[in-house]
């Protein structure tokens, strides 16, 4: 069973690549999740077994600075979502008679009934300012939990995750796989000389959208706007340079953002690893109050990748910045999941 958590759709989409190689080696996997995140893996899989899990209700709060707080009060429930998914999933277990799990950062979707269980995570450190400490070690609490933790990105230098997934003091268990992506790169002519890429969970979607369509309303750019909605509504279009779509299949979305010049996203680790792969240009806005973005946007500058603003400071001047950018790199250091997935043959 492949299992994504449902903040935004970068888990699900990372989970991709691992569901089709998965097929490819004639295993049969049931996907799990809920929300957007299920919706999304269900329209690039049609023909597999799903199972809905239970949902955690994720909201970001409309000033960042209150966002750890918010979770702090909604912890309780956190907790509670986190047992019954236990108990749902050892009921799964037997239902399918299922060989292993592979947890994208789903705490409880594991199961004393197997020794199979994979947790999937690019933060070791969880950044929560001044409480990242406790974050973190929660976080490894629970990762120990599982008989292996891969991390998706290189072990040694260069890396895309940073301190994120490279504690001073790791846990036992983990296991670094390579950055994973769903996308390959192609050579392809530009047709559009901007693309938007939006995710994540409400309200900061919404907001980010908002802003950027009154920022683009005027330009004279050729843009393809995706807003990373799986259902909703068709949204007035007052520029016809705008091509906006609520979301594109993996395929359709690969084509789109190599034929585009450069990338306008958040800066959540599934983009980074996925604009890394396809090696773009771009320009970040990272969620307010998720220091996981902010670090990575920072990280993306200092290194001469990526110029970045926050979000209330977005203006079409900003956009100039990425010509003195190189764009991101793609650190060569592919996933090899036919390894991986031998630990479920393992004895």
């Amino acid at each position: 069973m492949v299992a994504a958590l449902n903040w935004g759709l970068g888990h699900a989409t990372r989970c991709i690549p691992l569901i089709k190689e998965l097929k490819a080696q004639e295993y049969e996997p049931v996907i799990a999740s809920d929300g957007p995140a299920l919706e999304l893996l269900k329209k690039e899989f049609p023909d597999s077994i799903f199972e809905t899990l239970p949902s955690y209700n994720i909201a970001y709060t409309r000033k960042g600075s209150l966002l750890k707080w918010k979770l702090l009060l909604d912890s309780p429930r956190i907790l509670r979502t986190i047992q019954a998914e236990k108990q749902l999933t050892s009921q799964l277990v037997t239902k399918h008679n299922l060989k292993g799990i592979i947890s994208d950062n789903r705490w409880g979707v594991r199961s004393h009934l197997l020794d199979k269980n994979v947790f999937i995570t690019h933060q070791l450190n969880v950044l929560s300012g001044s409480t990242t400490k406790i974050s973190s070690q929660i976080q490894q609490y629970y990762l120990r939990k599982f008989d292996e933790c891969w991390i998706p990105d290189n072990e040694g230098e260069p890396n895309l995750s940073g301190i994120l997934g490279h504690p001073h003091k790791k846990p036992e268990n983990i296991k670094y796989i390579g950055p994973l992506s769903r996308f390959d790169k192609k050579e392809l002519p530009v047709i559009y000389d901007c693309m938007v890429l939006l995710s994540g969970p409400e309200p900061q979607r919404s907001i980010l959208e908002t802003i950027l369509l009154k920022v683009l309303s005027k330009t004279a750019m050729k843009v393809l706007f995706i807003r990373g909605v799986i259902k909703g509504n068709a949204i007035r279009n007052t520029n016809d340079r705008v091509t906006i779509r609520n979301y594109l299949t993996a395929s359709s979305l690969e084509t789109a953002i190599n034929s585009s010049r450069f990338i306008i996203s958040r800066s959540g680790y599934t983009t980074l690893m996925d604009l890394s792969k396809l090696e773009k240009k771009a320009f970040f806005i990272p969620t307010p109050g998720q220091k996981e973005q902010e670090y990575l946007a920072k990280r993306m500058k200092k290194a001469g990748m990526a110029p970045f603003c926050e979000q209330g400071n977005f203006t079409l001047n900003q956009l100039k910045k990425i010509d003195n950018y190189s764009g991101l790199s793609n650190f060569g250091n592919d996933p090899s999941l036919r390894d991986c997935f031998a630990f479920f043959k393992s004895k």
